[in-house]
């Protein structure tokens, strides 16, 4: 069978076997009209005969010309030209009557349904009216309910088959779309695998390392304060002092080698400045209140990690327009807070029923491992506003 206009061939690709087999009904009814003719000895059997022959051969010109199969236009002309010679043959055979139901079939994958409907009813009557113009003008239900009955079979057939059809095609997208994401969600679990690996590192060796060598450099200063400027063991403790002033700095170096990237090239500010200008959808801005202050590597990553999780939260979630990260510097702790203009929710009733996935969640455990706090203030239709305040030590060493 030809194809079909572009808006109906997508959703209506018919199979080689059903196509071969439509030609096969087509030429086989032209044959049995063609051969009842001559059987019969009908009055106008060679005219019948050269009808079929013409109707045969303008099908198979049709059915194999590349334009008919590319072109609407192009195939509602070859149909049209179908329907003339079949109208000729109805003038001349009854038995061109069992011609309508292939052309029912022709005429819904040609046309588009707005005309393929009023074409499968004009084809309806003219089968009626050849029929009961070789009947004698005797009128029975059958002439009427068979053309009729198989323009609604051949309707109905192609409405479902095309409903079968997009019902497949959207399980085959969602399915593509599931492998898709599932290959995302795994590139994610890894890479975040990774970096939370690294983090743990960072954490471990500033924590543990370079606090313990930082701790014996001050002793050694110390010894050397206490001890006599002859005494003998000075210049070893000089050497021992220098020894892990050096390797204080290697460990820092690894520290900061294992850092999220963000924070590889630029402060903790300059790294949320960056995150805000490459989110997608909202528009969001950084503001700075305060003096900037070096902090501990774990703090840098906790609040970017949280900034960055937020902002995610809002793309998914929150339907905003606007979003606004501020940096807070106080003289005894830091504040970060991401107020957005979106849909908002009920914080109790995402807690109680167990619901918003594990991003608040990951965000209080990174708040609370450093001894800080985590608030979620919002509501239906007003918006959310996330705030986390981390106490500064003393010192913030590197």
């Amino acid at each position: 069978m030809p194809a079909a206009p572009e808006s109906r061939r997508s959703l209506t690709p018919v199979s080689r076997v059903l196509r071969l087999c439509l030609h096969a009904l087509f030429l086989g009814l032209l044959a049995l009209a063609a051969g009842r003719a001559v059987t019969g000895r009908e009055p106008h059997a060679g005219w019948t005969v050269a009808v079929c022959a013409l109707l045969a051969a303008g099908y198979l010109a049709g059915a194999l010309a590349p334009a008919v199969r590319n072109s609407p236009r192009a195939g509602a002309l070859w149909l049209a030209g179908l329907g003339a010679v079949w109208a000729a043959l109805l003038a001349l055979s009854p038995d061109g009557l069992w011609l309508a139901f292939p052309l029912y079939f022709l005429e819904l994958h040609l046309l588009r349904l707005r005309w393929a409907i009023p074409a499968a009813l004009v084809t309806a009557a003219a089968a009626i009216g050849g029929f009961l113009g070789h009947s004698g003008g005797a009128v029975t239900p059958g002439p009427f309910l068979g053309p009729l009955l198989g323009g609604a079979v051949a309707v109905a057939t192609v409405l479902g088959y095309e409903a079968l059809y997009r019902e497949s095609e959207r399980r085959r997208e969602l399915i593509e779309e599931l492998i898709t994401t599932r290959a995302e969600l795994a590139a994610a679990e890894r890479d975040a695998g990774i970096l939370a690996e690294r983090e743990r590192l960072a954490r471990e060796i500033h924590d543990t390392l370079a606090q313990g060598l930082s701790s014996i450099q001050l002793l050694l200063r110390a010894a050397e304060r206490t001890l006599p400027q002859e005494s003998p063991a000075l210049p070893h403790i000089a050497r021992a002092r220098l020894a892990a002033q050096e390797n204080l700095a290697e460990a820092r170096r690894f520290v900061r080698a294992l850092t999220p990237p963000d924070l590889e090239h630029g402060s903790l500010p300059a790294a949320l400045e960056r995150l805000c200008s490459a989110v997608r959808g909202p528009r969001v801005r950084f503001s700075l209140s305060g003096t900037a202050r070096v902090l501990p590597t774990p703090y840098e990553v906790a609040l970017l990690r949280i900034a960055q999780s937020a902002l995610a939260n809002v793309g998914r979630h929150a339907a905003a327009e606007r979003a606004e990260i501020t940096l807070t510097f106080m003289d005894a702790s830091v504040t970060l807070d991401i107020v957005d203009d979106g849909t908002g929710f009920d914080p109790g009733a995402a807690r109680a029923g167990g619901e918003g996935g594990f991003g608040l969640p990951a965000m209080r455990s990174r708040a609370e491992s450093l001894g800080g706090l985590f608030t979620v203030e919002s509501a239906p239709g007003q918006g959310t506003a996330v705030a986390v305040t981390l106490p500064l030590p003393l010192e913030a060493p590197r």
